[in-house]
């Protein structure tokens, strides 16, 4: 994002253990943070976590986030970013149909190839 010229903004749930962030600006558990370069000094996003400093009305403050609590980021410009889901799984796959089946491929025992004269 801050390659295109956006800002981008984390939805974090600071329910999570270990969210580091100003419990006054927290609503319904999520805060929504500005994770853009000129908001931040020190940012370091490792695997598993995300560090800042950041300054809320004035006054600093030490943003310790562990990644699994990112809900998701978008570009404050724009609102077009991703929401991570709370399942690790995705949907199950579709249960096959009833009845006999087609061979496929694999079922069918193999051939000669063919060749025909193209003029």
């Amino acid at each position: 994002m801050t390659d295109n010229g956006q800002t981008p903004h984390l939805v974090v749930d600071a329910g999570v253990e270990g969210v580091a962030v100003p419990r006054q600006y927290v609503r319904d558990g999520k805060i929504v943070l500005n994770a853009g370069y000129e908001a931040t000094s020190g940012l370091l996003i490792k695997n598993d976590w995300i560090g800042f400093g950041a300054r809320f009305g004035g006054v600093a403050f030490d943003i310790q986030i562990p990644v699994h609590a990112v809900l998701g980021i978008y570009a404050r410009e724009t609102g077009q970013g991703m929401i991570f889901a709370d399942e690790e799984e995705g949907p199950a796959p579709p249960a096959p149909p009833d009845g006999p089946s087609k061979p496929t491929r694999g079922d069918e025992p193999p051939r000669r190839p063919q060749l025909k004269v193209v003029k």
